[in-house]
This record gives structure tokens, sequence and C-alpha cells, in this order.
């Protein structure tokens, strides 16, 4: 497993228990800590993981508004605990991030791959719809770049929001 994509089902998970603990900032360094620990105890830069979760956690006032806005059939706290914090993660790197670093469907195509690792099983669909709509929604950034870096990262299909669905809801 490459290690940005380790260190983003690490920043994941790390959110998912923050998310089910009550949401205690105090707690986040904690948190990260140990499931660095746990899940990449060679990871050799662990910077990444501390940046996405705290990141992803200061900007979640402009971040939840557009879950609920992308996914009016289903209010926020109602999406599984794991669907909510990818599509918090994916949305942090879609607005927030280095296109440099991660190119917008680079990021919708990791938070796609940890929703088919530790979601439902629609997950994957419902977290593309939703990443998908507010990618179009920022006039699609980087659409047409065709560098064999990105080649891979074309593959993500986007469905449209009102086919989105999400499990255990």
């Amino acid at each position: 497993m490459a290690n940005r994509h380790l260190a983003r089902s690490i920043a994941m998970q790390s959110l998912y228990e923050w998310d089910f603990k009550g949401k205690k900032d105090e707690n986040l360094d904690g948190i990260i800590k140990k499931n660095v620990e746990e899940f990449a105890p060679g990871l050799e830069d662990d910077s990444f993981v501390y940046h996405l979760v705290k990141q992803t956690i200061v900007n979640r006032g402009k971040i939840d508004p557009l879950i609920e806005k992308c996914a009016p059939e289903w209010p926020l706290e109602q999406v599984t605990v794991v669907d909510r914090n990818i599509l918090r993660l994916g949305i942090y790197e879609l607005l927030f991030g280095n296109y440099e670093d991660v190119p917008p469907k680079v990021a919708i195509n990791e938070a796609i791959e940890l929703a088919k690792s530790f979601g439902g099983e629609s997950s994957g669909r419902f977290v593309n719809g939703v990443l998908g709509t507010i990618y179009r929604e920022l006039g699609e950034p980087m659409k047409d770049d065709e560098s064999k870096k990105h080649k891979k990262s074309e593959e993500v299909e986007v469905v449209g929001s009102e086919d989105v669905k999400t499990e255990g809801v």
C-alpha cells in the first residue's frame, strides 16, 4: 500500500474515532498517534496524516454544509460515520488541498477506494456521487490534464447525486 494511501486510511480511521467518541478536539492528537502506531508502525513520516485530520477538522464548518447540500436526502447525522468522515476527508482535499500534489480526480478516487474498503455495499457510489457533484460545481478543475501522473485517476465514474444512497441509514 502506498504511503499516501495508507496515510489517508489512518486519517479516515482517526476521523471516524474522533466522530464516534463525541467529536472532542482535545483527544485528536492521541487518537492519531494511537492509530499511526497501530496501523502503520513503519511509517517514516506521519505529518501527512496529522495534516489531513487536523485540517479536515479545522474546515469542518465549510465541509459539513456541502455534504448536506450535495446529499439532501441524507441529513448529516444519518449518513454512516464511515461515509461521513470519508466525505469530509475527500472534500477537504478537493477544496483546500494542493492540486499539484493531489489532483482533484485523484482525491475523488482515493475517497472512493476508502469507501469501498471501509464502508458498506453502496458507500463507493454514495461518496462518488457527492464528490462528483462538488467537483462539477467547482468547474471540474484540471479536467483536461493528460499527464501520465494523472492517467489512473481518469477512471473515476461520476453518478448523479439523485442516485446516491448509503447503507444502514
